[in-house]
């Protein structure tokens, strides 16, 4: 990443080296996430894309050190602010979620507590992290309702999960990953439950809450609309491995992957008719178990043939760079890649997001 990697301010608040998640199972070993590296530097966004199954929000959880490590084989470096968590105990870990980091979840009515009021589990998250009292931490939890737009905050906080709409509880779960001003924020598939229209006012909330703490973000999400909205960079997964990664203009405009071509491809366009139909990616994800011996992308890629004879087949690809902060994987050469590019995406490669 060109622009996260000096020193200083403007260098990786979280570097992420080498990550691999294992999991044993009866029927082999799981690798969910395979040699996974990027870095995100503080008030900038990174947007993690790809299929289910990917290895996206393991990859999240184990930044946060939930995975448990009798039955996750995790490895590599998770470096946040110069400490790494990979190394670190389970009780330093601990002691950095919610104050250094915290994460927003996908479904907020399972991750609030449904026995307590909104109001009891704020001031729980703020007196874990701080030495306040409860009339304290009460009012430091009305102050960030307010500000994360619940209205009438102060009688909204005597409220349970169920009295609230999709949109508020992730609002409530949103004030509760700031209540102890983290400087990195992880939200895994933040919109997904919500209809549009709440969709973007949480997206706009997340920009002006990172516009105010200088936050770093890393968004997990299969929404490509999403990515374009708020993210400076992106990575996409696939197989549990880092196939490409690059600005959000490298990645909408000029990708390279033909995977990334392939999400591209599946989703809607204004500029298409209503006739055109989506071109989805044919067959599905690998099982990650028994993977590929070449190219994990290779049993559903069309472009193969184009590739060194039975190179895809045989030998897994690097992540080569392919320009300034963007990298590939895949055998395709690169005249051929962009060629290929350039005649599906046609004339959006000479537009900007």
């Amino acid at each position: 990443m060109s622009t996260n990697t000096t020193g200083g301010a403007t260098g990786p608040f979280i570097d992420v080296r080498d990550l691999r998640v294992e999991f044993p199972t009866e029927d082999g070993m799981v690798r969910a996430v395979d040699g996974v590296s990027f870095s995100v530097a503080r008030g900038r966004t990174l947007a993690i894309v790809g299929e289910s199954g990917s290895g996206k929000s393991v990859t999240s959880q184990a930044i946060m050190g939930l995975h448990n490590r009798k039955t996750a084989n995790v490895t590599g470096q998770v470096i946040l602010d110069g400490q790494d968590l990979v190394a670190a105990t389970d009780d330093e870990v601990r002691l950095l979620r919610g104050q250094k980091m915290s994460m927003i979840f996908q479904d907020p009515l399972s991750s609030l507590h449904p026995f307590y009021t909104v109001g009891k589990q704020l001031v729980e998250a703020v007196r874990v992290h701080q030495d306040v009292n409860k009339a304290a931490a009460r009012a430091q939890a009305i102050a960030m309702l307010d500000r994360v737009g619940i209205p009438n905050p102060d009688r909204r906080i005597d409220d349970y999960p169920h009295q609230l709409s999709g949109g508020m509880r992730q609002r409530v779960m949103i004030a509760m990953a700031l209540l102890n001003g983290p400087s990195l924020l992880i939200a895994d598939e933040p919109t997904t439950a919500l209809d549009v229209t709440v969709q973007a006012q949480i997206l706009q909330l997340l920009r002006d809450l990172q516009a105010e703490f200088n936050t770093a973000i890393i968004i997990i999400t299969h929404d490509l609309g999403v990515v374009a909205d708020v993210a400076d960079e992106v990575v996409v997964m696939y197989g549990g491995r880092l196939v490409e990664h690059g600005s959000v203009d490298d990645i909408f405009h000029r990708p390279e992957m033909p995977y990334t071509l392939g999400l591209l491809a599946s989703m809607p366009r204004l500029d298409k008719g209503r006739a055109d139909r989506l071109d989805p990616i044919p067959g599905l994800p690998p099982s990650l178990i028994r993977l590929p011996q070449g190219c994990v992308f290779r049993p559903r890629c069309t472009y193969h043939q184009l590739a060194p004879a039975g190179v895809c087949d045989t030998v897994r690809p690097d992540l080569l760079t392919s320009g300034p902060g963007h990298e590939v994987r895949c055998h395709l050469p690169a005249d051929v890649r962009r060629t290929i590019a350039a005649e599906r995406l046609g004339h959006r490669q000479e537009e900007s997001v």
